[in-house]
């Protein structure tokens, strides 16, 4: 039963990360890549459907966590309480952008939102992949399982390192990337004319950055964390996780060659859940190494709620999510047309 709710828990993190990353992408990109007002506003008509329904996905992801392993929540939310207190703001000010950018027409009040709009959209991809650069890097847990970690200290990510450091940055520059080619090809996707043609460019040179700072973090991760290189070599079939992620990856490069937009954005999709899930596969059956005391981490096991709380809890978990998804596929159908100029 902990091994399920792992599961379901990575599933709706990987399902927010796909949903939402690509309006947190567009949010990135849009500074760049609109020319004028008219622009856009075609970006943020392809998001604005969406993306509160979107972060619902966090909000149940959270949620889960929370039901099904109460010690992870618990540890997680008071070390990393700075960060976290950070990322709220960021979507405080992400979501009152969009909503009050059109209520006064000045030459100064949307164009503050919109900047306001691309910088918490361009943190918040920053620091999720830090957050998940610190899970599979490790954090300080004491025998309680509760730790502190500094905003930052040396940079250097040994026993001393705070949520900060050169490898958690090199995470998040590869989330920050990949969002941002993910964005790029949603809004070459949804939108027409040379909006659409302007995304398609900026995604075709994103790419090799994608593809550079992917190899760099793989190399990187399986010397910092050696329990990767374990995981993988105990359960070979466990490379089908990261073949998908390649596949990924090259599917996003033939398909913007070949200008198929829709094939060019399911393969980011495939890339991004590619990474995910090796990342979940490879730290199992943790959910928050301890370093420099890997005794001391938290697994499925130590970090999970009573049995029957877990059986009790999937039979609402199961309907509440099927009406979530019900709906999400509902808002895509009535959305699926491009946002045109007029």
């Amino acid at each position: 039963m902990e091994t399920l709710w792992f599961c379901l828990v990575a599933i709706m993190i990987a399902g927010y990360v796909v949903l939402d990353g690509f309006d947190l992408g567009a949010g990135l990109v849009h500074l760049f890549v609109a020319r004028d007002e008219r622009e856009r506003k075609q970006i943020l008509g392809t998001v604005g459907p969406v993306w509160d329904g979107n972060e619902v996905w966090l909000l149940a992801g959270g949620g889960t966590l929370y039901f099904a392993f109460p010690a992870l929540y618990a540890a997680s939310f008071s070390g990393f309480y700075l960060a976290l207190m950070i990322v709220l703001w960021l979507l405080i000010l992400r979501a009152v952008s969009v909503e009050v950018r059109n209520h006064v027409d000045s030459p100064l009040w949307r164009p503050f939102w919109d900047v306001v709009f691309g910088a918490s959209s361009s943190l918040l991809c920053l620091l999720f992949g830090v957050a998940l650069g610190n899970v599979v890097r490790g954090v300080p847990l004491d025998a309680s399982g509760y730790f502190f970690i500094p905003l930052w200290t040396n940079f250097l990510p040994g026993a001393n390192a705070g949520i900060i450091d050169s490898y958690t940055v090199l995470v998040g520059l590869v989330a920050l990337s990949a969002l941002a080619l993910h964005g790029s090809l949603w809004v070459a996707l949804r939108t027409a004319g040379d909006l659409s043609a302007r995304s398609h460019r900026a995604a075709g040179r994103l790419w090799w950055a994608v593809l550079l700072l992917t190899i760099a973090v793989t190399l990187v991760s399986f010397d910092i964390q050696p329990h990767l290189y374990g995981q993988f070599a105990r359960w070979p079939w466990g490379c089908v996780f990261p073949a998908l992620a390649i596949l990924g990856l090259g599917g996003m490069l033939v398909f913007i060659r070949a200008r198929d937009d829709l094939k060019a954005f399911l393969s980011s999709c495939a890339y991004l859940l590619g990474m995910l899930t090796s990342v979940v596969f490879g730290v199992y059956p943790l959910v928050l190494p301890a370093n420099p005391h890997p005794e001391l981490s938290l697994d499925i096991h130590n970090a999970a709620a009573p049995l029957y709380g877990l059986r009790i809890g999937l039979m609402w978990w199961i309907p509440g999510m099927i009406l979530a998804g019900c709906y999400s596929v509902f808002i895509y159908r009535h959305f699926s047309s491009r946002v045109k100029p007029e």
